[in-house]
């Protein structure tokens, strides 16, 4: 059995999408979202309600004006200073992997199947450094957990 955890929006089916999409909306909207570019290009548009901001090392990627353009985690963690709201990173894998060490807080949703064809997953040792401080059902067997990087 691979301990690698699938990362795989498909894997969610009629209702559990829903209820995870609510709870996803539910958690970000009025604060900021983080995302790569194959992010971006595969949402297509702004989330609403909340500070969009794409990361790009190249530039090379297409932005209404209402979303921020930010080449590195760097930028994202100085701009953060300033801002009312918490910061989410909502993905990919490769921005994922490039805040691991800054990330306080991971919202994972558990889903009940698993998904032959999967390309992406998290590192088995992502949530080594946390441990659960909440737990919210969702129904459907979706079940979001809320781990908490432990303190040293």
């Amino acid at each position: 059995e691979d301990d690698d955890r699938q990362t795989v929006a498909d894997a969610l089916l009629g209702d559990q999408l829903v209820a995870d999409l609510q709870f996803f909306k539910k958690t970000t909207t009025g604060n900021a979202v983080v995302m790569g570019s194959n992010t971006w290009r595969s949402i297509g548009k702004p989330l609403p309600g909340r500070l969009n901001i794409v990361l790009s090392r190249t530039g090379n990627v297409d932005t209404p004006g209402e979303v921020m353009r930010l080449s590195d985690a760097q930028e994202v963690v100085e701009l953060a200073k300033y801002l009312n709201r918490d910061v989410f990173i909502i993905g990919g894998a490769k921005t994922y992997f490039e805040f691991a060490d800054l990330i306080d807080k991971w919202i994972v949703t558990e889903i009940p199947v698993e998904v032959a064809d999967a390309d992406t997953f998290m590192p088995r040792d992502f949530l080594d450094d946390f441990e659960i401080s909440s737990l919210h059902e969702l129904g459907d067997e979706l079940t979001v957990k809320i781990f908490q990087r432990r303190q040293n």
